[in-house]
């Protein structure tokens, strides 16, 4: 996503593509959460904006919006030494944002999501009941992060992506002095669409594909070449501007989440990476494969509804799935379907 998104969860993905958006448009997802590991977790996340018009000779434009993420891992019994229960309370960590973006050009886009976060583990009152964990208080923190980013496009068959997200204060929860860092990474990608190069463009209203190769880099933990990095490869088909197919593979093989999960005989499973296959041919048997699947309805680039799961890249059954809405261009959507492209240019936005 990080050289795709040019929409509103641009504001997410890469605050590079938020600069080509030209009027109105929002996001709005929802996802169920490994719940197969805990129940009642789940994220969600909005985003919304505007689109300034166009200035200069170089068709600058600008886009402001804000922002908001929200993260639950469940509830949480608190039972103390003797078994005694005494109460129940949310973990959660939510984040408010405002961003801006601008296109320099028509090739070429900046920008910047600076974002307040809040992170509630445990409440003061857990720790006032339960004298036996020797803290006072303090299970809750607030910090600031910014992401930054820019999406190239040089031709109309490729884009090239760069973001880093959450930069920013370590965050600090207990005791004075003792603080967690902002999961800080850096995300590098290239979008290419076969179906964009000039002699196949005509096809385009019928049939269009991308594939996308991304790697995302945690910048927390020791960097050890291309095996710390997590590693995504996708393709999408889009039928008639209307239905969208998707399929990816993803590996991360520090955090043990896709990849290939592979095994010999008298011996147990490990997991090996796309390179390893493609390279050797003594790995073992695969039982499992990283993939993620997804299908899109929607009409042009205007309006989309997904809904995509992740839960193949797992070691354990959940049943992770993620619903999301997208209006890309509320102008465009009232110029080309309630005027019937009858000569309005809503703001007068070229």
């Amino acid at each position: 996503m990080v050289a795709l998104a040019d929409d509103p969860d641009a504001a997410y993905w890469n605050p590079g593509g938020l600069g080509f958006q030209r009027t109105l448009g929002g996001s709005q997802s929802y996802a169920q959460w490994l719940p197969g590991l805990y129940p009642g977790m789940y994220y969600a996340h909005g985003s919304y904006g505007f689109g300034l018009p166009a200035t200069g000779a170089k068709h600058q434009r600008a886009n402001v919006g804000i922002n908001w993420t929200y993260l639950t891992t469940g509830e949480t019994d608190v039972i103390n030494e003797q078994g005694q229960f005494l109460g129940r309370y949310t973990t959660w960590d939510g984040a408010f944002g405002i961003h801006a973006g601008l296109a320099l050009s028509d090739l070429i886009g900046v920008g910047v999501n600076l974002q307040y976060i809040h992170s509630h583990l445990v409440p003061d009152w857990v720790c006032e009941t339960m004298p036996e964990l020797g803290i006072s208080g303090g299970g809750s923190g607030s910090g600031f992060a910014a992401d930054f980013g820019a999406l190239y496009k040089p031709w109309s068959f490729l884009n090239v992506g760069l973001s880093v997200a959450n930069l920013g204060p370590d965050f600090t929860y207990v005791a004075p002095g003792v603080s967690d860092p902002m999961p800080r990474i850096l995300r590098a990608g290239v979008c290419f669409t076969p179906t964009s190069i000039p002699v196949f463009q005509p096809a385009e209203d019928f049939f269009r594909a991308r594939v996308m190769v991304q790697m995302d880099q945690p910048l927390l933990a020791p960097i050890t070449g291309l095996r710390s990095a997590w590693k995504s490869f996708a393709v999408e088909g889009t039928f008639v501007q209307v239905i969208s197919l998707r399929c990816g593979y993803f590996e991360d093989l520090t955090g043990a989440r896709g990849g290939f999960e592979v095994e010999r005989e008298g011996s147990a499973t490990r997991r090996i990476g796309l390179w390893d296959v493609l390279t050797r041919n003594d790995f073992g048997r695969v039982r499992s494969v990283g993939l993620c699947f997804g299908l899109g309805i929607g009409y042009k680039d205007y309006l989309r509804f997904d809904v995509s799961s992740d839960a193949h890249i797992y070691d354990f059954k959940t049943n992770n799935w993620k619903l999301s809405l997208t209006v890309n261009d509320v102008g465009g959507v009232f110029n080309e379907i309630v005027e019937g492209n009858s000569g309005f240019d809503w703001m007068q936005i070229p």
